[in-house]
């Protein structure tokens, strides 16, 4: 594991932006494991700018996003889809034919997890998976639990989990209470992992996950096993 630590958001941007555009110049046509959430915003404008420079191309790169909320569709602005195109997809020329998200709105989300699990295995799995961490230690929104899931599937989603989504929302009782989450198997069979972190408040549960025991009550613990993770973490 290779872990950086940096003195503010913006290094913590850059840093993983650049990881992310080395994945792109090396790979032009890898599958991008992409995460959404306040945390990779400033990472998304970057690589943006990167773009506009001239520096990168996405218009063979292929995207999967780690989840969605239930019931809502890519109209819908607090939808994950819809956070994908503001912060990235709208900005750069990647092909949206080529965009995966779990679809939230699917009648059946067992079989749509299941489906989705088959896409990321056509797609050859995925080349750099990028991932914040909840302050329950959730990645994607893979919640605290008795056992690790490996398979994308529904989830309900854990009242921290709301509270700490209801600053995106008018209030907290607009937040969806469940979601459709990648599970822990095409996490962890991505071939890298890039996880950030920032603010003061996120450090003690970074501690947990990468310096404590491995367990299902903390989700991300299971990243210890992952054999190329790169952790980046600021307290600003």
């Amino acid at each position: 594991m290779n872990f950086i630590t940096v003195k503010t958001y913006e290094e913590l941007s850059k840093k993983a932006a650049n990881i992310i555009a080395a994945q792109i110049i090396n790979k032009p046509n890898c599958v991008l494991g992409l995460a959404t959430g306040s945390t990779p915003v400033g990472t998304y404008d970057i690589l943006t700018k990167y773009y506009e420079d001239g520096v990168l191309d996405f218009s063979t790169v292929t995207s999967v996003n780690l989840d969605e909320y239930e019931g809502l569709d890519g109209a819908n602005d607090q939808s994950y889809r819809y956070f994908m195109n503001k912060n990235l997809f709208d900005r750069v020329n990647i092909n949206k034919n080529n965009t995966y998200v779990p679809n939230g709105c699917a009648t059946d989300l067992v079989k749509e997890g299941k489906d989705y699990d088959c896409l990321i295995k056509e797609l050859g799995g995925i080349d750099i998976q990028l991932l914040g961490i909840g302050l329950d230690g959730h990645i994607g929104f893979n919640e605290p639990e008795d056992f690790f899931t490996a398979e994308t599937h529904p989830v309900d989603l854990d009242p921290s989990t709301i509270k700490a989504n209801a600053r995106f929302f008018e209030d907290e009782s607009q937040v969806p209470k469940r979601a459709i989450t990648m599970g822990m198997m095409s996490i962890m069979q991505a071939k890298k992992i890039l996880l950030i972190a920032n603010s003061a408040s996120k450090k003690e549960i970074v501690e947990k996950a990468f310096y404590g025991p491995i367990t299902p009550l903390v989700p991300a613990s299971i990243l210890q096993l992952h054999p190329d993770v790169t952790v980046i973490f600021s307290e600003k």
